[in-house]
């Protein structure tokens, strides 16, 4: 059995789309993050400010209006939600301090140039694929080069998008004891420390990523003739 004309065209029609679309990113996407990302938009001499090691009282009762309590979280009605579903209601140590808003946002710049990363990648692995021709050849072995490449960068961008959430947990780790011991000057400047490590490996994520795109440039362009046409190259290894 064969296809019909209508269902190979649609699939020809397809991989035209794959290919322009992933050439796109070869080309302008990749080339241009390559450039960008010197350094950080953050500096690691903000840290000293950003952060906040005061341990505030539980919120009080009742509301500025004599309305509910600010402790229990509201339904969309504004209605109070059951009590189980408070955070401090339980807690055995009621106390907050506040997260760092300045490094949750560029965790959010980090989170999504990894997403963006991600992305590409998938992209450019389905062209590579699908210009993949049956047998074992020299612009096939360079073609799957290519692709380990890809599949490298994306696990680069998984580990560094989990960033966020180790933060968190090792932050949480010093401000519970933060909370208990607030007495203790090492907390406040153990988390002060904290802080200002996240800005210099969140600056050096970003300059990572950056060093990702600039390699996956240079192998790319480099053997883009064998990427599209792998048939008529085998004569040439991987540059």
């Amino acid at each position: 059995m064969s296809m019909t004309k209508e269902v190979a065209k649609s699939i020809e029609d397809f991989r035209g789309k794959v290919a322009e679309t992933a050439e796109g990113i070869v080309f302008r996407v990749f080339p241009n993050k390559s450039m960008n990302a010197e350094d950080s938009p953050y500096r690691i001499s903000q840290a000293a400010t950003s952060t906040d090691t005061t341990v505030y009282p539980p919120l009080s009762s009742t509301e500025t209006n004599g309305s509910l309590s600010n402790k229990r979280k509201r339904n969309e009605d504004g209605s109070a939600a059951p009590s189980h579903l408070d955070e401090t209601v339980n807690a055995r140590y009621p106390e907050r301090v506040h997260a760092n808003k300045l490094i949750s946002k560029l965790h959010e710049t980090v989170k999504l140039e990894c997403a963006q990363l991600s992305d590409s990648c998938d992209k450019v692995k389905l062209w590579v694929n699908l210009t993949m021709p049956n047998g074992d050849n020299f612009g096939v072995q360079i073609q799957e080069e290519v692709l380990s490449e890809l599949l490298r960068s994306q696990e680069s961008a998984y580990n560094i998008r989990d960033a966020a959430r180790q933060h968190h947990l090792a932050r949480a780790k010093i401000c519970s004891k933060l909370i208990k011991y607030p007495h203790i000057e090492d907390y406040t400047l153990g988390l002060k420390e904290h802080d200002e490590k996240q800005f210099f490996f969140s600056r050096q994520n970003l300059i990572d990523i950056r060093n990702v795109y600039a390699v996956l440039t240079d192998i790319l362009h480099k053997n883009i003739a064998k990427i599209r046409a792998p048939k008529g190259n085998n004569g040439v290894g991987l540059y």
